[in-house]
C-alpha cells in the first residue's frame, strides 16, 4: 500500500494583509470585513501572477460530490485556476470528504481558498487543512479599543492620509462597534477632506454618532455631569440605542478606572500591559483625580445592578440605566 506524503506542522496565522498564494488557503474568523480583504486579495494576487487566471467560486453548502476534482482537473489549454469555496462554516458531508483527500495531491497550477467565517462546522476538515501546512488567515473580531485605534490608523496610512489621537478616539467611540462602519468612515474622511484629520473633523461628519452614544454618556457621569449625562441617555435611547450595550459601555468605562488606579505605585506596567490605548491611561488618570476607591466601588456597584435588571431582572430596562447613570455622577461628586 502505498504511504501517503508525511503531513507538514501547521504554520502559524497570518494577517489579511500578508496572506500569499498557496495551493490551499485557510480564512478563517468571524469578522466579515477581513474575511473578505482577504479573499479579495487572494484574488487578485492571482491575477497579478497570470491575468488570465480562471476565478471559479463554489458554495459550500450546496457542494456535491465530485465538483471540485471537476474544478481542479488538468485543462486542454493547462490555464491556472483559481477556486474560492465560500461557506465552509456550513459545508455538505461530501465537501469535507473530498477537500480532505485533495489535500493529500493538490493540482498544479491551482489556488483553492476557503472561507469559514466561525463555527463549529467542519472542524475535521479545519484541522486537515491546518495540519497541512497551509497558510491560515486569522479574522477574528476586533474588540479592544486600542485594537480598534490601530486599525483605524493603519486604515488611515493606507488611504495615504493621517488622522490625530483624537480623531481617533471619537472614530472608535462614535463607530467601533461595526469595523465596516469604521472602515467606510476612513474611507470618507480620506477622500472628503484634507491635510491632517482631527477630531473636529471626525465632529463635523459623525458628531451626531458620537454625541448619542453610550460612550459620550459614560464620559459624562464619570466626570459628574448629570445633566448632560442623562440628557445624552435618552437621546441615545430615543434614537434606537439598547440599554444593554449603554450599561456595558459603563461598566467598560468603570472598568478602565478600576485598572488605572490599580498601576497607580507600579511604575513597569505600560498602557499595553493593560489592553489600553495610551490615551485611553490618560483620559482615565485626569478622570480619577475626583473619585475615591469608595465613589468607585459605588459605581460598579451600580452598574452591577444596571446590568441584571435590563437583562431581565428588572421590569423596565431605561429606569435602571438611568438610574445608574444618576448613581455614577453622584459619586464622581462625593
Amino acid at each position: 500500500m502505498a504511504q501517503r506524503p508525511a503531513r507538514r506542522p501547521s504554520r502559524p496565522s497570518v494577517t489579511w494583509d500578508t496572506v500569499e498564494l498557496a495551493p490551499v488557503v485557510l480564512v478563517q474568523g468571524a469578522e466579515g470585513l477581513l474575511v473578505d480583504r482577504a479573499v479579495d486579495r487572494l484574488r487578485v494576487l492571482a491575477r497579478e501572477a497570470d491575468s488570465e487566471v480562471e476565478v471559479v467560486e463554489l458554495e459550500a453548502s450546496t457542494y456535491a460530490s465530485g465538483m471540485l476534482a471537476v474544478e481542479t482537473s488538468p485543462s486542454l489549454f493547462a490555464d491556472r485556476r483559481h477556486v474560492v469555496v465560500h461557506g465552509v462554516e456550513a459545508t455538505s458531508d461530501a465537501f469535507i470528504t473530498d477537500m480532505i483527500a485533495y489535500l493529500d495531491a493538490p493540482a498544479d497550477d491551482v489556488v483553492v481558498v476557503l472561507e469559514h467565517r466561525g463555527g463549529q462546522r467542519g472542524k475535521k476538515l479545519l484541522d486537515a487543512v491546518k495540519a497541512h501546512g497551509g497558510p491560515v488567515v486569522a479574522c477574528e473580531p476586533i474588540k479592544k479599543d486600542s485594537d480598534k485605534s490601530a486599525f483605524v490608523t493603519t486604515e488611515m496610512r493606507t488611504l495615504g492620509r493621517r488622522a490625530d489621537a483624537g480623531a481617533v478616539r471619537a472614530l472608535v467611540e462614535a463607530l467601533g462597534s461595526d469595523l465596516r462602519e469604521l472602515a467606510a468612515a476612513c474611507s470618507r474622511l480620506a477622500a472628503d477632506t484634507t491635510g491632517t484629520i482631527t477630531e473636529a473633523v471626525v465632529g463635523r461628519y459623525y458628531g451626531g454618532r458620537v454625541e448619542a452614544t453610550g460612550f459620550r454618556v459614560a464620559d459624562a457621569a464619570v466626570a459628574g455631569n448629570e445633566g448632560e449625562a442623562v440628557s445624552l441617555l435618552r437621546h441615545a435611547l430615543a434614537t434606537g440605542v439598547d440599554p444593554v450595550p449603554i450599561v456595558a459601555v459603563l461598566a467598560m468605562k468603570l472598568r478602565t478606572l478600576a485598572k488605572v488606579a490599580a498601576m497607580r505605585g507600579r511604575r513597569h506596567l505600560s498602557a499595553a500591559d493593560l489592553g489600553m490605548a495610551p490615551w485611553q491611561v490618560d483620559r482615565a488618570r485626569k478622570d480619577l483625580q475626583h473619585w475615591t476607591p469608595e465613589a468607585l466601588a459605588e459605581a460598579i456597584t451600580a452598574v452591577a445592578e444596571a446590568d441584571a435588571q435590563v437583562k431581565g431582572a428588572g421590569r423596565d430596562p431605561v429606569y435602571a440605566v438611568e438610574r445608574a447613570v444618576l448613581r455614577i455622577a453622584a459619586a464622581a461628586r462625593a
